[in-house]
């Protein structure tokens, strides 16, 4: 693990070098084509034929908003910011599709343009491209991007380390060591390739959201189902040689290749923008990746020593929430990253909550997916209780 973290700086900085140089983008030039567009689209909007607004609207996400590099660069100056944009892009195309009324399309077209303003307003002025606001911005990157990773593999390994397979720990690490390099692929293809046929990089990062949400939910349900002390010694007494060499080893294997793969390709990506943005400044970018690379480092080795300390119903019961809550954060990530995209509907929740780092976005999609998700251990927690009663 030690050799992979420092390996993936390297190959953080051989990414952006190897993809085909970019223009720093012009946040107030897209503002401006977008608001222009919107309007015009929203003054020829007829709730009888609304294919064409939601098709003008979609093309303004991925081509312009997307495909000018807005996205990406509004990523790295206001996360938060660009989430409620791709909230609010969903739900302009989802009006759109449902035929909704006139002035409610023009209400949630004036929020979006609104929110565009706000985001224009970022590049008003000339970037500071001095050494510590560039190392600044590249620490956070990597901090950003790698914790929810760190947290899944070092909790991961913990859990195999604890039930006496340290020596599968190479598992996991595997999974990390084919996740980078495909991580460095796609940011190559995400610039060029894929967009040449179409292909969103929206539409790639949720759809990977929602299969990771997938598998860390199995494995947080299946961690927690060993919490109990009795469960354990039961399970440890006879099976977790034959357990973990058939399909859970895989599995973890797996949920440690997409946590990094889910996380990875946008790194490269945030970089790759950064050092467009940041000519001469390669030291500021390697100095900020360096001191990330650190403290991620010094945080695995921290929940790994902690973890080994705990009594086993509180590591276990840990560390499925853990993955769980992971699990339903990258459920509602996936879902505003497909309603973005316009291949997810997006019903308008007014006054719903909005907090980005949770996933959490205020669409009746979104909101129902992590519902369910949050009561399905209920309902899995009733089956089994049906099961192991007595007839």
């Amino acid at each position: 693990m030690f050799f992979l973290r420092l390996l993936t700086p390297l190959l953080l900085c051989l990414a952006w070098l190897a993809l085909p140089a970019r223009a720093a983008t012009d946040g107030a030039a897209v503002v401006a084509e977008i608001s222009r567009r919107g309007d015009a689209a929203v003054a020829a909007y007829d709730p009888a034929h609304p294919l064409p607004t939601a098709a003008e609207f979609s093309s303004l996400y991925f081509e312009v908003f997307e495909g000018a590099g807005m996205e990406l660069d509004l990523g790295m100056k206001s996360p938060g910011l660009k989430s409620e944009l791709e909230v609010l892009f969903g739900a302009v195309n989802g009006q759109a599709m449902r035929a909704a009324p006139v002035a409610e399309l023009h209400a949630a077209w004036q929020a979006l343009r609104s929110k565009l303003q706000q985001a224009g307003a970022l590049y008003g002025t000339a970037q500071d491209g001095g050494f510590l606001p560039v190392f600044i911005q590249s620490l956070l990157i990597l901090l950003r991007e790698g914790a929810e990773a760190m947290l899944v593999v070092g909790a991961l390994a913990a859990y195999l380390r604890r039930v006496g397979g340290a020596d599968r720990v190479w598992v996991l690490y595997a999974g990390v060591g084919i996740a980078i390099p495909l991580s460095l692929l796609t940011g190559w293809a995400l610039t060029g390739a894929l967009q040449a046929v179409g292909t969103s990089r929206a539409v790639l990062e949720g759809a990977t959201m929602l299969l990771a949400a997938a598998v860390l939910f199995y494995v947080s349900f299946w961690l927690f189902s060993k919490r109990e002390a009795q469960r354990w010694q039961a399970w440890i007494g006879g099976q977790i040689d034959s357990a973990l060499s058939r399909g859970s080893l895989l599995t973890l294997g797996g949920a440690a290749c997409l946590a990094v793969y889910r996380e990875g390709a946008e790194t490269v990506l945030f970089y790759h923008a950064l050092a467009s943005g940041a000519t001469g400044q390669d030291g500021a970018i390697a100095t900020g990746i360096g001191a990330a690379a650190a403290i991620l480092l010094a945080a695995y080795f921290a929940l790994r020593h902690l973890a080994l300390h705990l009594p086993y119903p509180l590591f276990f019961g840990g560390t499925a929430v853990l993955l769980y809550g992971l699990a339903v954060v990258f459920m509602g990530q996936g879902i505003i990253e497909l309603q973005a995209a316009g291949s997810l509907g997006s019903f308008h929740l007014a006054g719903a909550p909005h907090i980005s780092w949770l996933g959490l976005a205020p669409t009746a999609q979104g909101l129902t997916a992590q519902g369910l998700m949050l009561l399905l251990p209920g309902l899995a927690w009733g089956w089994r209780q049906r099961r192991s009663a007595p007839a």
